[in-house]
């Protein structure tokens, strides 16, 4: 079957599968049209907001700076990473541009931020240790074995981890890969792994995959059912279609952007399952710590005892990370997080003189790393205790976020700061992991829809043109939040509301200028872009490895929630689905608009019975591809055709680029 056919839009397995090939060179982007469209300077409430937010920086000790630039040995000399048909898919030198004090449309912390993840090559960590930074979101550690490579986190695509891995080769000299270990279930930990290693290598046994437990079904599956709600706002978070620029893309918070190129998967040949295993990898014996439903459902640490070198995967971090990240997942455990960390400290605290993550730089020395282990500790545990504690209260999660304050201590903590997730956002999702979404307020139970809300709103306070006097009023005096409150209900109300449209754009970049977080930089400035030259279109392919590390059940389940009520109506059905390649049987029964799929099953007299290997079925379900051309192609129907179409004329396309800034 051609590949075309195994294309899905399913999955955006951690939000980034798909929102990859951000432009990295550099340039601002310069949309065509009325000024009153295109991007705008900074404000003067936003040079005085900037100003404000430069004065109430931390003291800057220069450790940070000292630990980014420690034992770098050599980069790239073209910075261009292209894939195997010339494109570029990453640009090291993407922020070279940034020098100096931080423009007024930037946030100077956010600036100080920037200007050291873009330290990119290789860096000594120690003796037998180097890390590989700065060649796509995430790092790749290497450890020497007595014959070869370790490597943790082969990064996100086949083209930046091959990359990664000549500059070792070239600058170490070559040495095959023995090992590679996954250190949880995002992508941008695994995606690489085919540019490392090969199928061969692997199948044979001389690359082992190591990883935590439940890793195969975690890393397909995280996103599966709602991957297209999730790779749409994924490009709002990682800030899809802006350049690198003063007034767009100022990286993402713990890496410069999301690469493009190929995304690969190799199945693990040894899972890791309990903490305090350990496994001697190529004569280096290396100790794990399970970290479970803390940043990943599948996640682990390492150490080294031989080095002395602890590497986290993103446990801890150079930004505070996200409890629930703003392109979706379920809810994370924040409680556990803290507790995962005091026991890193516990059991690796005094045996470690080397830290590192799988995103930003390390740190040096045991009494430095046991200070920032502990305060990203208490960062966590303050955000959970407080959140809850005024939650008892009878704080709704609005008035919490708004006045959730941590102590100096924490709060001047430059790796606590919310260049990723925010107390904001994360006082949010511990209020949700407890209660869910409702803050029981009675008027919150029901609200109207945003549609109907926005026009009764423009009504309300005096049609269109009051309300858009009142937001520039708000404008005027810096008050974007309530200015971008009142005119997204107009939007809402009238979209083609060109005037409208432009103030909420602007309302929405000055927020986005302000901003410390480099997400919430990204989803205001993408929504103002939107706004101003409308949605774009296309999605990239899903990754094959992907596809077929995603079970069938799995896939079934997917398919069932694009089942429209409108066209099944009162339909009662049942269908086998016979999978030949996989030797897998399913019974599928639709009534009441719903859509049942049960494994190893089959109706004893089913209406239709199909017949063929899974890819046929992904064409079927997924590319909507004519069920003519999969018979072509070798799909077996037996029994009533008409049945099978049937199911198939109600299941909805998969969804493309719907509107977020705009009904």
């Amino acid at each position: 079957m051609r590949k075309s056919l195994l294309w899905l839009a399913l999955a955006g397995i951690s939000g980034l599968a798909q929102s990859a090939a951000l432009a990295q060179d550099g340039t601002a982007s310069a949309p065509v049209g009325p000024a009153a469209l295109s991007p705008k300077s900074a404000s003067a409430p936003t040079k005085a907001a900037q100003a404000k937010a430069r004065a109430a920086l931390p003291r800057d000790d220069g450790s940070d700076e000292k630990f980014a630039n420690q034992g770098f040995i050599a980069t790239l000399s073209d910075p261009v990473i292209r894939g195997g048909d010339g494109k570029p898919v990453w640009n090291l030198e993407s922020y070279a541009w940034m020098d100096g004090d931080a423009p007024a449309t930037v946030n100077p912390s956010l600036w100080r931020h920037q200007k050291l993840l873009h330290k990119h090559g290789l860096f000594q960590l120690t003796g037998r240790m180097w890390q590989v930074r700065g060649f796509d979101l995430a790092n790749m550690t290497v450890i020497q074995g007595d014959s070869g490579w370790i490597l943790i986190d082969p990064l996100t695509n086949r083209e930046t981890a091959k990359a990664a891995l000549d500059l070792v080769n070239a600058t170490l000299g070559a040495r095959p890969v023995k090992a590679v270990i996954y250190s949880h279930s995002h992508v941008d930990h695994f995606g690489g792994v085919r540019g490392v290693a090969s199928e061969e290598a692997i199948a044979s046994g001389q690359v082992a995959i190591i990883a935590p437990a439940q890793f195969t079904e975690e890393s397909a599956s995280e996103n599966v059912i709602a991957g297209a709600a999730m790779t749409r706002r994924a490009n709002y978070q990682f800030g899809r279609g802006l350049q690198p620029s003063a007034i767009g893309l100022i990286g993402s918070g713990i890496g410069a952007g999301v690469p493009g190129g190929a995304i690969t998967l190799a199945t693990p040949t040894d899972l890791i399952s309990k903490t305090g295993e350990k496994r001697t990898v190529d004569g280096v014996e290396i100790e794990f710590q399970m970290t479970p439903h803390s940043e990943a459902p599948s996640e682990m640490n390492i150490f080294v005892p031989s080095a002395k070198s602890l590497v986290v995967a993103e446990l801890a971090t150079c930004s505070q990370h996200n409890i629930l990240t703003p392109r979706g997942a379920k809810v994370r455990d924040t409680l556990a997080w803290a507790s995962y960390l005091t026991e890193a400290i516990n059991l690796y605290g005094d045996r470690s003189e080397v830290f590192a993550a799988s995103h930003c730089w390390p740190r040096f020395g045991g009494k430095a790393i046991r200070e920032y282990l502990t305060l990203q500790r208490d960062n966590y545990k303050f955000i959970h205790d407080q959140t809850v504690r005024r939650m008892n209260q009878g704080y709704t999660p609005n008035e919490i976020a708004e006045t959730l304050t941590p102590p100096p201590a924490i709060a001047n903590s430059w790796g606590n700061r919310g260049y990723y997730g925010t107390y904001s956002h994360n006082s949010k999702a511990v209020y949700q992991y407890y209660l869910g979404w409702y803050d029981a307020v009675p008027a919150n139970l029901n609200p109207l829809p945003p549609a109907r809300r926005g026009a009764k709103y423009v009504d309300a306070v005096g049609g269109a043109q009051r309300l858009i006097a009142l937001a520039n009023a708000a404008m005027a005096q810096g008050d974007y939040r309530w200015a971008s409150d009142l005119l997204n209900h107009l939007v809402f109300a009238d979209p083609k509301n060109t005037p409208a449209r432009a103030l909420l754009a602007d309302s929405y970049e000055q927020q986005g200028y302000q901003a410390e977080s480099a997400i919430w930089r990204n989803m205001f400035l993408v929504a103002a872009n939107e706004l101003r030259n409308g949605v774009g279109t296309g999605t990239a392919a899903q990754s094959v490895d992907l596809i077929k590390a995603i079970s069938t059940a799995q896939l079934l389940d997917s398919a069932a929630t694009r089942i429209d009520p409108a066209k099944i109506g009162d339909a009662k059905l049942a269908l086998n689905f016979r999978f030949t390649d996989r030797k897998e049987m399913a019974r599928i029964t639709i009534g009441n608009a719903v859509m049942i799929s049960e494994m190893n099953a089959a109706h004893p007299a089913p209406a239709a019975t199909v017949i063929g290997p899974r890819n046929l079925f992904l064409g079927l379900l997924f590319q909507k591809a004519p069920l003519a051309a999969m018979e072509a192609a070798g799909l077996k129907v037996e029994g009533d055709r008409a049945a099978l179409e049937m199911m198939l004329n109600a299941i909805d396309p998969l969804s493309g680029a719907f509107n977020i800034a705009e009904p």
